[in-house]
């Protein structure tokens, strides 16, 4: 009987002790420290952070694990929690709730996640943490206020991230700096305030002014883990220490031109000039009559662009050059430069004015068709489902509304199609395009041929036998062979400068479309017909080259 009650006892023993052990998460230890319980996860696949942790644990430890978020309410049942270790997970976002019920909580460590932003006034929940280390996230920016409720910080890292500028009121507004900068407070008094800020891209420009001189005047107690800090940007700065370099106060754009009046005849070029100093430096814009279609080139341009080259002439200036190449009557107008940067903008306006050319009568020149001063730019836009679709831009020279007639003719048409628009019409869908086909289309007034810049050409591609390889086929030609295909004025012959024929010249530029040509860069003149002997001549996307032999090659294939 006595040994049937001493087993019982031994069991009751056995049970309560591990009654009183806490649960502990499969996959990972816990261990007694000097401070109290803790538990570490490394290496361990959670997906979130466990909710039924223990009230009794002083130290969490979860790394290398795919954790993306710090969610509101994860710690609520672990008041008495000090010690909290998230390296090396895949946090990026840290709800604004994350931290309550963590008011004993001393050190945060969340090194080598993906943040980009900390929301900082979670931190009110904490006023006890000493140790904040964020170093090897993405923060790319700091609030002023980022650290007002850091009371009781003392090591602060934020190294190895993506900062490139930040204002010094962030450390002036930031209490425990204060209070170790206050006069009847000594250094022995109050521990050391110790912050990384190294390894960040930094731009030293007028922004960072503020900052530089902040690193340069510190003292003890406050203490930087590597002073070296160093400029990665602008250009003229890029590898000067903080304490080597000098910035100058942040100012808006200041514009200026050589000449705010300029007068041209038509068909010449001209450039407008626009010199911008300011700090930071400047981005310029230019916006103008034509702006918005000459600054967009579709699948196929017209006539011109206008291109901009944007340069900088020296420290916080830049010049900014328009080019009009072979100007119309309606390029006449205001062009407005626009520069601007964090601190302001400011604009400055250049008049245009483009005179008509003066008719020449020389006895024994030639007579030539004038096509009065109408302006026609003719593009590709886009593809539609079974075609391209065409727009232009027309301006008459008179008041009057204006008809148009579009010219659409195909090296396999008998007959060319035409088309009449009439006034207000600027688009027109090019439907039921042949496969392997070159098109011409041209756009002039109803009662002129179409001249010089009036036309584009293109070419279609193979039918892969079904729509949807059909569709497909048009989209790369019409996107990737256009292009090197298309000719200014509509003309089908080039300056032959080597022994290639036409086809071939046209099928080696094809064939090496990703790399430098093997023939010539010009065309010889076509005069042989030899470019409908290669109804496609272009990559479709895939690396394949439609030429004769690839017909004969297939039938072969489905014949066998």
């Amino acid at each position: 009987m006595a040994s049937v009650f001493h087993h019982f006892l031994l069991v009751l023993v056995f049970l309560d002790t591990h009654a009183a052990q806490p649960f502990c998460l499969p996959g990972c230890t816990c261990s007694e420290e000097s401070f109290g319980r803790t538990l570490q996860c490394i290496s361990v696949s959670l997906g979130k952070i466990p909710g039924n942790l223990s009230e009794e644990f002083k130290q969490v430890r979860i790394e290398n694990s795919p954790l993306f978020e710090m969610p509101q309410g994860s710690f609520i049942n672990m008041s008495t929690l000090e010690y909290l270790w998230l390296n090396f997970n895949n946090i990026s976002v840290i709800h604004l709730g994350a931290l309550e019920h963590l008011p004993e909580l001393r050190e945060l460590r969340l090194e080598g996640n993906r943040l980009r932003s900390v929301p900082w006034t979670a931190f009110r929940a904490t006023p006890l943490l000493r140790v904040l280390d964020l170093k090897r996230n993405k923060i790319d920016a700091l609030p002023e206020l980022a650290l007002q409720f850091l009371v009781s910080l003392t090591y602060l890292d934020l190294s190895s991230n993506r900062l490139t500028v930040v204002s010094r009121s962030v450390f002036l507004n930031w209490p425990a700096y204060l209070k170790r900068r206050q006069p009847d407070c000594g250094a022995g008094i109050l521990s050391s305030l110790v912050v990384a800020l190294h390894d960040n891209p930094w731009v030293c420009d007028c922004r960072l002014r503020g900052l530089v001189q902040f690193v340069k005047s510190i003292t003890l107690p406050v203490i930087l883990v590597n002073s070296y800090l160093i400029c990665r940007g602008p250009l003229s700065k890029a590898g000067q220490l903080f304490h080597e370099t000098e910035l100058s106060t942040c100012m808006k754009p200041q514009i200026s031109t050589p000449s705010a009046n300029v007068t041209i005849r038509v068909g010449q070029n001209v450039t407008l000039r626009c010199l911008a100093q300011a700090s930071p430096s400047p981005s310029i814009a230019w916006t103008y009559p034509l702006s918005m279609w000459r600054e967009f080139d579709g699948l196929l341009g017209g006539k011109h662009l206008t291109p901009v080259l944007t340069s900088s002439t020296g420290e916080d200036t830049a010049l900014s050059e328009l080019a009009i190449p072979a100007a119309h009557l309606v390029d006449s107008g205001n062009y407005t430069c626009m520069a601007s940067n964090s601190i302001g903008k400011s604009t400055l306006v250049i008049s245009l004015h483009v005179q008509p050319a003066q008719a020449l009568h020389a006895p024994d020149s030639l007579s030539i068709p004038s096509e009065g001063n109408a302006y026609i730019d003719l593009r590709v836009v886009k593809q539609t489902v079974h075609g391209i679709l065409l727009e232009w831009l027309a301006v008459a020279d008179t008041s009057e509304e204006e008809w148009f007639t579009l010219h659409i003719a195909s090296d396999e048409a008998f007959r060319k199609e035409v088309v009449h628009i009439g006034p207000g019409i600027n688009t027109y869908a090019v439907d039921n395009l042949l496969p392997g086909t070159k098109y011409k289309a041209c756009l002039s007034r109803e009662d002129q041929p179409p001249h010089q810049g009036q036309c584009v050409v293109f070419v279609t591609g193979r039918d892969g036998g079904g729509l949807e390889a059909r569709e497909r086929l048009l989209h790369v030609t019409v996107v990737l062979c256009v292009v090197l295909l298309a000719v200014p004025v509509g003309a089908y012959a080039w300056a032959a400068r080597g022994p290639c024929s036409c086809s071939k010249w046209v099928l080696c530029y094809c064939l090496h479309c990703r790399k430098a040509p093997s023939c010539p860069p010009a065309a010889p003149q076509c005069r042989d017909g030899s470019f409908r002997e290669h109804p496609a001549v272009c990559d479709d996307g895939e690396g394949h080259i439609d030429t004769e032999g690839d017909k004969e090659k297939e039938g072969i294939e489905e014949n066998s």
